[in-house]
């Protein structure tokens, strides 16, 4: 029988995870071959959000014992990886084909190849799309009822006036890093220069679609690193989680067949709507042999066949073959899912890679502005090692801050609290923290929740509410020298955030030391979130979290 051993390992940043099929003893007891240099191997990294999708389909495609036209047979290795992963994989020759969840992604690796090696011919070779999802803003049933769902037309507008007139409802949506998140951000930037087709730098730099885009920004409650995440929390979290976010389709329905309570509903967004296209791309380099060209046509057909169209239909992607139909019986694009068939109404058109630069280059100075203080513990246990990959992760976060607009400030605490550099623009700032955080050294024992406290308290002072206020707390070890006590913070924070302004507190637990429960209950009363690191993952998660900025 055929059977999957999964590899995993950290790889350019992302996670791999290697699906080799090889060859079991069968059920009378007869061997098979095992893989051997005269196999065919396809190397292929593929987004993590259709995990199961290209899994499930990669495996079926080993059962099907594919060759070449030469008898010899064809194996894949297939990696899950982040789209900055995989352009990086790409880029360093380990990838003989790639499939992101859009196509966008595939223009940026082509411009880099190029200008890698200095060429004008694409790298990107033979290329289709097997699923196609549109991106959505997912929504709770009885918020979309109150804008009229499912008789009334709504978009980018009728969200930000929502937002405006009720300092309750909150949405996000991805950072442009994420396609969902560039995507969106397309459609607004469409939507405020009032057309559907050819966006052009004109289009994007012309007064009235930046006043526009900056506008619906300014309502965001702040944005995220992606849509697998945001439906992680929404399952974790239900109806206490933010009252609207942007995911694909896909996600809508996912989220409804698991969830047992609160229906999501995908509105489609009334001035039009852009893709998540999957394709599955050759990549033309130097050691691509003609077999794996082969290898990849049989595969490519494989992915298009109708039984792996109908898979991709059944688990909530649209296939791009279009003769499925939508609304055939076993499909769950359907309103019991919170989806449309019939929907969206308007298609965007992608437009060319240097206005999508362009707006990405706008975005920034478009989007909703943020207070950021770094909380870091100082305290004896973080000496060494420790401290040192904790130094290089919130150095990594500074690095993923553009520009001079954003403000960040940054505390640190052991026995005693310390403002280290007072909050100020990354202008005047960013030299300052660079060399701070270099210098931070490790002894004494641990105020956590003063230094929170003290965090919280500046952001609250300074009662901006045109900005995304944040803290960023760090801490290997467990509370043992605040005069605060965990009861007296979170109720400081859930009661000051209704009152005042709306800070947020992301917690890290930084090893197996550091007190979970804690930092989730202090990150929890603020609406934000807490994540676990260590050594090895401190950095990435650092870099993971810039993004909600």
């Amino acid at each position: 029988m055929i059977t999957v051993i999964v590899i995993a390992a950290v790889a350019c940043g992302g996670i791999w995870l290697l699906y080799r099929f090889v060859t079991q003893p069968a059920a009378d007891g007869t061997a098979k071959t095992v893989p051997s240099s005269r196999d065919v191997v396809l190397n292929i990294a593929y987004t993590p959000e259709k995990e199961q999708l290209f899994r499930e389909l990669v495996r079926r495609f080993a059962a099907t014992n594919p060759r070449t036209t030469t008898g010899k047979r064809i194996v894949v290795e297939a990696a899950s990886m982040e789209t900055e992963a995989m352009i990086e994989a790409a880029l360093a020759g380990k990838l003989d084909a790639v499939s992101p969840d859009s196509s966008i992604w595939l223009t940026q690796l082509d411009t880099a190849w190029q200008a890698q090696h200095q060429t004008d011919v694409s790298f990107i070779g033979d290329t289709v799309r097997f699923a196609v999802s549109p991106v959505t803003i997912a929504m709770w049933e009885d918020v979309a009822r109150r804008l009229g769902y499912p008789d009334a037309s709504i978009g980018w507008r009728e969200i930000m006036n929502l937002a405006r007139s009720d300092s309750s409802f909150r949405w996000s949506h991805p950072a442009t890093t994420s396609s969902s998140g560039l995507l969106a951000t397309l459609a607004m930037f469409y939507a405020g220069a009032g057309k559907t087709r050819g966006l052009t730098q004109q289009d994007v730099e012309a007064e009235a679609t930046t006043a526009y885009v900056s506008a619906v920004e300014k309502t965001v409650r702040y944005y995220g690193e992606g849509e697998i995440a945001v439906v992680q929390r929404a399952l974790q979290e239900g109806r206490a989680f933010l009252d609207a976010f942007v995911v694909p389709e896909r996600l809508v329905i996912y989220y409804n067949q698991q969830a047992r309570a609160d229906r999501l509903v995908a509105i489609y967004p009334h001035e039009g709507t852009l893709w998540q296209d999957h394709p599955l791309a050759l990549l033309e380099h130097a050691n691509l042999s003609n077999e794996q060209r082969q290898a990849f046509t049989v595969l490519r057909d494989f992915f298009l066949s109708a039984d792996s169209q109908r898979y991709v239909l059944q688990l909530g992607y649209r296939p791009a073959d279009l003769s499925i139909p939508l609304d055939g019986p076993d499909s769950p694009i359907t309103p019991a899912n919170g989806v449309d068939p019939a929907e969206p109404q308007t298609t965007l058109q992608i437009p060319g890679p240097g206005v999508i630069e362009v707006v990405r280059q706008a975005w920034q100075y478009t989007k909703r502005h943020a207070n950021i203080i770094l909380v870091a513990d100082v305290s004896g246990s973080m000496q060494g090692a420790k401290l040192e990959q904790a130094q290089a992760a919130m150095l990594t976060f500074l690095d993923q801050i553009p520009g001079d607009i954003e403000r960040v400030g940054l505390i640190s605490f052991s026995s005693s609290v310390q403002e280290v550099v007072p909050l100020a623009p990354m202008g005047d700032n960013r030299g300052r923290l660079q060399s701070a955080i270099r210098n931070l050294t490790a002894r004494g024992n641990t105020a956590l929740l003063d230094a929170t406290q003290r965090a919280y308290a500046q952001l609250q002072a300074l009662n901006d509410a045109e900005r995304i206020n944040a803290v960023v707390v760090m801490t290997d070890g467990k509370e043992n020298n605040s005069r605060l006590t965990l009861p007296q913070l979170t109720q400081q924070v859930s009661s000051g955030n209704q009152r005042g302004v709306q800070v947020i507190i992301f917690c890290v637990a930084y090893g197996d030391d550091a007190d979970m429960n804690m930092l989730q209950a202090i990150a929890t009363a603020s609406g934000g979130l807490a994540r676990r690191g260590d050594p090895e993952s401190i950095k990435e998660l650092y870099k993971i979290l810039s993004t909600y900025f």
